[in-house]
């Protein structure tokens, strides 16, 4: 599939996703949105795609957020109307909730407003030492309502959350390190090769074991742990698959597993 505003590139079972709006600092317009949903979908439904790593063009920025010209320009109904058949909302997955591939944020500069939302959906942030993190969004008329709002207090501590929702404070990538939001940060030049390392490291488990993990650490967290039964669909689909014999005899034969992914 082509694209306009965004890059999609594989290598081997791994997708690489690039905003490729520079000239705005990859803000998020709907039809970029658009774009982002066509490619997560096409992500989740691929058998062969097993991981991704999302990231924006340039050296200076992640993603900004929101177009705030689009929006200008075109109106609530406008961008209403856009998106109303965008699967995932912003971005295509601040509310991608049924996708239990992993997905990689390779931050490499400003994540602002809806570019932090985004970055705080996926399940592993590899930060630039430059990058910046902030919800700008009151100070122009709006909320974090793509999940800032909602996951930022359940993943740092509450007053720490609140005081970038509220009075809008940037936080530094060592900052956010600190608090518990990037996995590490690394110089600007090594973002992508540390994230795909991620990726890589990743891919050395079984890919139906790790949806699985996803999906049972994701839908337990609102579950308390005495009533976790553990009847997840991805583990029942696990025991059953070619994978969970392979792992254990590849152990016993002493070498390394063919994963087959089903």
């Amino acid at each position: 599939m082509s694209y306009e505003l965004i890059k999609v590139k594989k290598k081997g079972h791994l997708t690489i996703v690039t905003i490729n709006r520079p000239d705005v600092l990859n803000a998020i317009s709907p039809p970029t949105s658009v774009e982002l949903s066509k490619a997560f979908n096409e992500f989740d439904d691929d058998p062969d795609a097993w991981i991704c790593i999302i990231t924006g063009s340039g050296d200076r920025a992640f993603s900004a957020g929101n177009d705030l010209k689009y929006q200008a320009q075109h109106g609530g109904g406008g961008v209403a109307e856009k998106m109303k058949d965008v699967k995932g909302g912003f971005g295509g997955i601040t509310a991608r909730h049924d996708c239990f591939k992993p997905i990689i944020a390779a931050v490499n500069g400003f994540a602002l407003g809806g570019g932090f939302e985004i970055a705080l959906a996926c399940d592993i942030i590899i930060a630039a030492d430059t990058a910046e993190f902030g919800l700008p969004e009151p100070r122009v008329g709006l909320m974090a309502a793509a999940g800032g709002v909602f996951r930022l207090p359940r993943q740092i501590p509450y007053h720490i959350a609140m005081g970038i929702i509220l009075a809008s404070k940037r936080i530094t990538a060592k900052q956010a390190s600190q608090y518990g939001i990037v996995n590490e940060v690394v110089p600007l030049a090594d973002v992508m090769a540390t994230a795909e390392n991620w990726a890589a490291d990743i891919m050395k488990g079984a890919p139906i074991c790790v949806r699985a993990s996803k999906e049972a650490a994701i839908k337990a967290l609102s579950q308390p742990l005495d009533n976790i039964k553990g009847d997840f669909p991805l583990m029942k689909a696990m025991y059953e698959s070619e994978d969970y014999v392979e792992g254990p005899r590849a152990f016993a034969e002493k070498r390394p597993p063919k994963w087959k992914g089903r």
